[in-house]
């Protein structure tokens, strides 16, 4: 009957182990969710904000120059166009790299309890 006992605790312990560690990777995949659908919202709205803003700039810049120097005055506004563009997407490529790894957290618990059960040294 010990044996049985000792068994039940064991698979109630591990099955409220299993049961913590998907409660944690939940929030976690949720919290991730809301990060990037507000990444995406405020990049949205600010990819419709500068490209109305550019091409008025550019429209202006045209127009300014439409008369002495217009093929100039467009090539160096497709050029203005292209070095911000590469400059957005290293700052974006930059900042995603710098980003924590997905449900790090729930994979940290989940070596410690892999540790456990294995037998490794423990502080109590």
């Amino acid at each position: 009957m010990a044996l049985a006992e000792t068994a039940g605790r064991i698979a109630t312990t591990l099955v409220a182990m299993a049961r913590t560690r998907l409660a944690l990777a939940a929030v976690e995949a949720q919290e991730e969710t809301q990060r990037v659908l507000g990444y995406a919202a405020w990049t949205l709205l600010a990819a419709f904000l500068g490209a109305g803003a550019l091409m008025l700039v550019a429209l202006f810049v045209i127009v300014l120059f439409w008369d002495t120097h217009r093929l100039l005055a467009i090539g160096a506004m497709a050029g203005v166009f292209a070095l911000a563009a590469a400059a957005i997407l290293l700052r974006v490529r930059a900042h995603l790299a710098a980003q924590p790894r997905m449900m790090a957290a729930t994979l940290a618990e989940l070596d410690k309890d892999l540790a456990f059960i294995k037998g490794a040294p423990h502080e109590q």
